[in-house]
């Protein structure tokens, strides 16, 4: 069962249940000061277009529309504080927080979570690292964001050592061939591309984080069945790894432009899409439905 809610998520998290959610992942508005836009183009080559592409080729891009949403609070923590205090009560006792972030707030951000969560219950800080986009010439080029992670309960969290996928070694030839044909498991650096722009699983939605980021997470810390949360679900990656595992989850946001997208993003699943009164939309998997790749 996938639940899409366009509406206020503190309203939506103040609704649910105390230690009914076993696994929370919020990408949240970065408080970058400026609005956050991606405009859709369609490409076509011509020998005089505007645009240079592979191998020199030219092509001319036609803007098809644009996303986006406002990225700039007077008091960011003041913003994030009760919706991170709802957060902690409605996981379960076995329950994970991530908390996905960049260098602009992270610091601050870490506090705050130390103060609502406690600092026990602080188990990882996961840097994800990527290597695309813009060099600047007067500083380091910022090619990572931060994804904390907190454990409802210290001593006991669920963490399915088995399900890790593992990566290749970048020296290959100093472990020998079986280890190197294993692979090993990930550190906290999650080496992962972002969306390229040509793939099938670009929705436009500005911010979009790579689905293979969030199923490393939805099948390490919960299990088949259990119910997963994204309160600020913009397009829909977390429900789609959701979907693609087996759980059941919650996804919430406020921008309508976004809950056309989720909706249209997880139709291709098998789901059966039933619209109730506004704002609501219901996005319901099938009992038989595979969620095999």
């Amino acid at each position: 069962m996938l639940r899409i809610v366009l509406d206020d998520n503190l309203k939506v998290l103040r609704s649910l249940a105390s230690a009914s959610i076993d696994l929370i992942y919020i990408d949240p508005p970065f408080n970058t000061g400026k609005a956050q836009t991606r405009v859709a183009l369609r490409t076509e080559r011509d020998a005089d277009g505007d645009r240079t592409g592979f191998q020199g080729r030219r092509y001319r891009s036609t803007a098809l529309g644009a996303t986006g949403y406002g990225d700039a609070f007077d008091d960011y923590l003041a913003f994030l504080r009760p919706r991170l205090i709802e957060a902690h009560r409605v996981l379960a006792a076995t329950g994970s927080l991530f908390f996905h972030i960049d260098c602009r707030e992270a610091h601050y951000c870490k506090v705050l979570l130390d103060g609502i969560f406690g600092r026990a219950s602080f188990v990882n800080e996961i840097v994800w690292a990527y290597d695309y986009g813009g060099r600047p010439k007067r500083r380091w080029p910022a090619k990572h964001d931060t994804i904390f992670w907190y454990a409802k309960d210290p001593a006991r969290y669920t963490f399915n050592a088995s399900e890790i996928d593992r990566i290749p070694y970048m020296a290959p030839k100093l472990v020998g061939a079986e280890k190197a044909a294993r692979g090993k498991t990930p550190t906290d650096v999650w080496w992962h591309t972002i969306v390229p722009t040509n793939s099938k699983e670009k929705t436009g939605y500005a911010t979009q984080k790579p689905l293979g980021l969030l199923e490393r997470i939805v099948r390490v810390h919960s299990a088949p069945g259990d119910a997963l949360l994204d309160f600020f679900a913009g397009s829909g990656t977390f429900g789609e790894a959701a979907a693609l595992h087996g759980r059941k989850c919650l996804l919430v946001d406020d921008n309508p432009e976004a809950v056309r997208i989720m909706a249209s993003r997880l139709e291709p699943y098998g789901a059966h899409l039933r619209r109730h009164k506004p704002p609501f939309v219901s996005v319901t998997l099938p009992p038989d439905t595979s969620y095999e790749r």
